[in-house]
């Protein structure tokens, strides 16, 4: 399994990974409603912070992918997303380490990212990585957006938390 940085040329293969990758989280419990992919304006916000890469299969093709984007000193862990097939088999947490690895080389806080309290592979699964549920008033401000954000889409408040990991 190949890492590399992503390009503008990647992403609607990016944006099918997600898609495939939203059933996963609909038999989760995580998400219900109609599947959806970042849209090319995220995808180059990550790109455009140099922070957008690519887990390719021995043919090059990518099978799964990370992004995220510098905020209030942090870096923002906005997605992760694998290929059904390729799932359970440590990618998702190579694409964590490569982001995190970046964020430490470039001297930053830490990592944030919002996600599921429930799914196996969500909350639980950046747990193991060392990131830590925050409440209250410990959330950032950026924090608190995306989460209202994504309760605004639908998503159910109750299942969707905050998770950060200092460096």
């Amino acid at each position: 399994m190949h890492i590399r940085h992503a390009s503008s040329s990647d992403f609607q293969r990016l944006q099918a990974i997600e898609l495939a990758a939203f059933e996963t989280l609909r038999n989760a419990g995580a998400v219900g409603g109609v599947p959806s992919a970042s849209s090319d304006d995220e995808l180059r916000r990550y790109l455009d912070d140099g922070l957008l890469y690519v887990a390719c299969d021995e043919d090059g093709a990518p099978v799964g992918y990370s992004g995220g984007y510098l905020v209030e000193g942090f870096l923002y862990v906005g997605e992760v997303d694998v290929l059904p097939a390729w799932q359970r088999k440590g990618l998702g947490r190579r694409l964590i380490a490569t982001l995190v690895e970046e964020g430490r080389r470039r001297w930053l806080a830490g990592a944030t990212l919002t996600t599921d309290r429930f799914a196996p592979f969500n909350a639980p699964f950046y747990e193991k990585l060392g990131f830590r549920i925050i409440e209250g008033e410990a959330v950032p401000r950026h924090l608190r957006d995306n989460l209202e954000r994504q309760v605004g889409n639908g998503l159910d408040p109750v299942r969707r938390i905050a998770m950060a990991l200092l460096f």
